[in-house]
């Protein structure tokens, strides 16, 4: 079983689910979840969980994440883009310098109002489901926030525009808002999603790349670089901590680690690396790390076990989330 991260290119035409139920039948395990729902028409980075590390989902939802998106202004839709029904044409007499005030003008938190076709749950149903049936249902606004926003192109009616935003943020709704500022309505286009915290879009892998590397075909074997393999593509559960020093747990207290319990200052130490040295320091109360402060925990073996907190109060390092593999 694989476990770790991998980057995928989502083309168009699948939906996230349809991605993971594609590289199940690649890889052959069940356990696999991806971190971040992409409409089917839109493109770009998903990165997706495999074994223990479905364990990161929830927190890879929370990174920022950067698009790159087509608005079309004078046309609304009832999915905000334009696969939808279209509900109204508006004239595109706005000068360049007016649209770009406004564009730039959503930049920082503003109150976005959810839009029906999305899969957010109202009473256990999802609002999409809702909106197919004909029902439209009383949404609460919520804060989002635009970090950034870039104009690349305008050719009215179409602004092609770079957006960087927080979780939850609805690129579609977010073109709808600006054709109503507009005054002349507007829709999205087309999306491409080209950064999830540290997934980039130029590492992603097509699900049809992931196949050849699993079963050796493709450019590989052609040109004999039989070195290449899938493994060398899915970033390890502790490679996605890469800012946490690491403690390593002495050997006579792996069955402690092994079921998940607290460690106490004695059993640990704080393996520290330089320029050409790794040293192993022993804690004492003259060394004690920061209340809070996160570690990944490894047992002598170097095998990664997950994230212990330390906590001053009580002086012993407690987990946070366990990574525990066969492997």
């Amino acid at each position: 079983m694989y476990h770790g991260i991998i980057n995928i290119y989502k083309e168009a035409g699948y939906t996230s689910h349809d991605v993971v139920a594609k590289l199940r039948g690649i890889l052959g395990q069940k356990k696999i979840g991806h971190t971040g729902t992409l409409d089917p028409d839109a493109t770009g980075v998903l990165p997706v969980c495999l074994g223990v590390g479905t364990k990161l989902c929830d927190m890879l939802t929370d990174e920022d994440k950067e698009y790159v998106a087509e608005l079309y202004l004078g046309v609304t839709t009832d999915t905000q883009d334009m696969t939808g029904t279209v509900l109204s044409h508006g004239e595109v007499s706005i000068d360049e310098e007016r649209l770009k005030e406004i564009i730039y003008s959503f930049q920082g938190e503003y109150e976005q109002l959810p839009p029906m076709y999305s899969a957010l749950k109202v009473n256990g149903k999802k609002l999409y489901e809702l909106a197919r049936e004909g029902k439209t249902v009383e949404r609460r606004t919520r804060n989002v926030r635009i970090e950034e926003i870039e104009i690349l192109e305008i050719r009215i009616p179409i602004v092609k525009m770079r957006v960087v935003c927080s979780k939850g943020t609805y690129i579609r709704t977010l073109c709808d808002d600006i054709g109503k500022k507009a005054g002349c309505g507007g829709a999205m286009k087309s999306l491409e999603r080209t950064r999830v915290g540290r997934f980039l879009i130029k590492d992603t892998l097509t699900l049809g790349r992931v196949q050849e590397l699993v079963t050796g075909d493709g450019e590989d074997r052609k040109y004999g670089k039989t070195e290449v393999d899938i493994e060398d593509y899915i970033i390890s559960p502790d490679g996605m901590f890469p800012e946490l020093d690491k403690l390593k747990v002495k050997k006579e207290y792996h069955k402690l680690l092994q079921n998940g319990n607290c460690l106490d200052l004695n059993m640990v130490y704080i393996t520290k690396s330089s320029a050409d040295t790794v040293s192993e320091v022993s804690i004492s109360k003259d060394n004690l790390p920061a209340d809070g402060e996160r570690f990944c925990v490894y047992d002598e073996t170097g095998k990664f076990y997950g994230i212990y907190r330390f906590e001053g109060k009580d002086r012993v390092f407690m987990p946070v989330k366990m990574f525990i593999t066969d492997k």
